[in-house]
């Protein structure tokens, strides 16, 4: 199972889109142990002390598919749920010192929590979904899926140029491009898919 994510994919203002969407989009992976399932509590990483998150929608795929036309992309999507992108800032920050990969600073345990997903025919429109997320009962992110660069569809046919994507694989689709922000130990998130509370856990 592969976890794919998504770099600076929204906007916050749709006219800015046609200036940005130049085809390259910034893809990375992340371990599957970043993984964290069923609300679990997630300890702080030892290895960062700046924890920043970034809310997203993620794809889960449903069948497999390589060179997957746009037209029928959509198709490959048997789900979607909710989840944090977690970046180690500090680590980030050091690697990109000596151009060095994401990898250590986006594929720490606990880096990857989701849950939440819904059938993919539960949504009307997969171009407009909101979505948000509270910290400590006050809301910090909020988007909606049309702010996207690339949308579900145009992600799933770059990505499946390069790798073949199997049932299970998920996509982080990217984060809202206004309200992420660092975390702290003790910090409670809570996100929501059009008003439902799915993703709801702290950190201890």
């Amino acid at each position: 199972m592969k976890i794919i994510g998504i770099g600076k994919n929204y906007v916050n203002d749709k006219s800015e889109i046609a200036a940005v969407k130049t085809g390259d989009q910034v893809i990375f992976l992340k371990a599957e142990s970043t993984l964290v399932t069923d609300n679990k509590n997630i300890g702080f990483p030892k290895i960062t002390n700046q924890l920043n998150y970034e809310v997203e929608l993620v794809a889960k795929i449903g069948k497999s598919g390589k060179d997957i036309e746009e037209s029928n992309a959509a198709s490959y999507i048997s789900e979607i749920g909710i989840g944090i992108d977690y970046t180690a800032k500090d680590v980030l920050n050091a690697t990109r010192t000596n151009k060095g990969p994401w990898a250590l600073a986006k594929g720490f345990d606990g880096a990857s929590p989701v849950n939440g997903f819904k059938p993919v025919s539960n949504f009307s429109d997969i171009n407009d979904i909101n979505f948000s997320l509270m910290i400590n009962g006050k809301e910090v992110q909020a988007g909606n899926t049309s702010y996207m660069i690339y949308n579900f569809a145009e992600i799933i046919a770059f990505v499946s140029k390069y790798m073949t994507l199997e049932p299970g694989d998920l996509i982080f689709t990217g984060t809202p491009a206004s309200g992420a922000g660092q975390n702290f130990v003790g910090d409670h998130l809570q996100a929501s898919i059009e008003g439902d509370l799915l993703l709801d856990f702290k950190l201890i």
